[in-house]
């Protein structure tokens, strides 16, 4: 939660030669729900999500292609990294590029204020380097090949050899940075989620940190050293800056006042980027270190992290063509514990979609508004006198939502729609019990009838204004169906489980099914 001031959050820069796989879309649905979440709170809200365009890969990609680098990436963001956010339903507050002018100007000058106070150097390095990775290697993350590569050195995440690089570079002292490092972790336990990613990053802290290599003089395709144009910028400090060049650092203080310092939500494989060097690199020109960094797990298919190289890749298309944004966003926010490592199946989604969606969620919302139109010409009735059951349902929304804002705080998305689902769970077994269709019989049980659907109707409201940041477009649709002449945007989420929000006489309007029966192809 914010104590005061902005709520600014960011997905990772990504990489636009890789094209946009679930696990990309995963990452970025979660920070565009917390996002959505605070914003509809009335917290001061900015997302921010981007791409990383520089470094040998991109260079060696685009030449593969017969074009120039800025060519091939120009394509790559509008044919498949635009339209993933489009296909998401992601309301980012910005899009950053590693190669636009604002980004490249203000790196230049983080990075001779880093020299000028003396943090980097000069020297002679020779290591062995991933380009997959754009990374020099640690010793941990060096093994052997096998097969082809059988006597070559290969990198234990791309199972490619490395190359051995011998360059005059410059460095950046992190060494200098240990203590201060630990002493953060130590004071600030929350900097670091979750406590599996903080364990990681403090032993390897411990460890002893050597000076990071942040310029290379092989090749030209980044931003070149303003002290010396003959090295461009190495890509990871260059992507980093990202978080602090969009917000205004150096040219708009202003703006980076308001925003800075923020969330970031990474995938533990860049963890150590995010809440090592980074932090570090802030601490040298006397800046804020970002709020935290919340690492989260990987997606598995078929046991395997997904890659475009060994694919597993499933693009997100793939998914939405079938069930829709709101139920990939559902999905996954749902179905795996936010910072652990989680598994993906179609089995899976297609049981959850029919189960939660189609007949939990969906099929509520359907019948209480045919109700009310059938027993009540579509018009939300009075509620009469309340007993047991009609109490419990108002305590459950109210819990629901405190539960849901204290989860969405801890960046546990997952934990948050577990709570609001109670709600949904709570409502169908109510209208069960309840039997609205029995009271309708007796006129002498109007009154009753009113209030079980009034209760129903109500729950729903709470239910739209709940799950709207999960999933935008049903909650938009329910929320029109409940006949609210206030926009659905406007409705603060931390007032969401206040009762009786829903006026009687309110007009109610049929709801064709929210989450519609997927025929399943073999």
């Amino acid at each position: 939660m914010t104590s005061g001031g902005s709520f600014y959050i960011t997905t990772p820069i990504y990489y636009p030669s890789d094209l946009p796989h679930i696990g990309h879309g995963y990452t970025t649905v979660a920070v565009d729900a917390l996002a959505r979440w605070h914003r509809q709170a009335g917290d001061d809200t900015w997302m921010l999500t981007g791409t990383d365009e520089h470094g040998q890969k991109m260079l060696r990609a685009a030449a593969a292609n017969g074009v120039t680098p800025q060519e091939w990436v120009d394509k790559l963001v509008q044919e498949s990294w635009f339209p993933l956010l489009e296909t998401l339903d992601v309301a980012n507050d910005d899009f950053i590029r590693t190669t636009q002018p604002r980004h490249e100007e203000r790196v230049q000058q983080f990075v001779q204020a880093l020299y000028d106070r003396g943090y980097i150097y000069a020297g002679e390095y020779e290591a062995l380097y991933c380009v997959g990775c754009e990374e020099f290697k640690p010793e941990s993350e060096i093994v052997d090949g096998t097969g082809a590569f059988e006597g070559l050195k290969v990198c234990a995440i791309h199972s490619k050899p490395l190359e051995l690089l011998q360059e005059k570079n410059y460095f950046f002292k992190l060494s200098e940075f240990q203590d201060r490092l630990l002493e953060l972790y130590k004071t600030e336990p929350d900097f670091v989620r979750p406590d599996s990613a903080r364990n990681e990053v403090v032993s390897f802290v411990r460890s002893g940190l050597k000076d990071l290599s942040i310029s290379r003089s092989a090749f030209d395709w980044g931003i070149p050293l303003p002290w010396d144009p003959s090295h461009v910028i190495y890509v990871w400090v260059d992507a980093l800056l990202n978080y602090a060049t969009a917000v205004g650092y150096g040219t708009d203080p202003e703006q980076f006042d308001r925003r800075w310092p923020a969330y970031h939500v990474v995938g533990k494989d860049i963890l150590r980027f995010h809440a090592v060097i980074w932090p570090a690199m802030l601490m040298a020109l006397g800046l804020d270190v970002p709020r935290g960094v919340f690492a989260h797990g990987w997606l598995l298919v078929g046991g395997e992290k997904m890659s475009k190289s060994k694919l597993t890749g499933i693009a997100p298309t793939e998914i939405t063509d079938v069930f829709g944004s709101d139920a990939y966003r559902f999905y996954f926010l749902s179905a795996i514990p936010f910072g652990h490592d989680g598994s993906f199946s179609w089995e899976d989604l297609s049981a959850r979609y029919q189960a939660e969606l189609a007949n939990g969620f969906g099929n509520l919302a359907s019948r209480t508004t045919a109700m009310i139109a059938r027993y009540f010409d579509g018009v939300v009735p009075a509620p009469g006198e309340e007993n047991d059951d009609d109490r419990r349902i108002r305590q459950v929304v109210a819990d629901a939502a405190t539960a849901a804002d204290a989860a969405m705080a801890r960046f546990r998305p997952d934990e948050a729609i577990a709570a609001i689902w109670t709600i949904v769970d709570a409502l169908n077994g109510y209208i069960t019990d309840n039997e609205p269709w029995a009271l309708a019989k007796d006129d002498a049980q109007r009154a009753r009838l009113g209030t079980v659907l009034y209760t129903a109707a109500e729950g729903l409201r709470a239910l739209a204004v709940l799950l709207s940041p999960i999933m935008p477009e049903a909650t938009r649709k329910l929320w029109t169906a409940l006949g609210s002449t206030e926009a659905l945007e406007g409705q603060l989420l931390r007032e969401a489980g206040r009762w009786g929000r829903l006026q009687p006489g309110t007009t109610v309007s049929a709801l064709a099914p929210l989450f519609p029966r997927v025929e399943q192809t073999a």
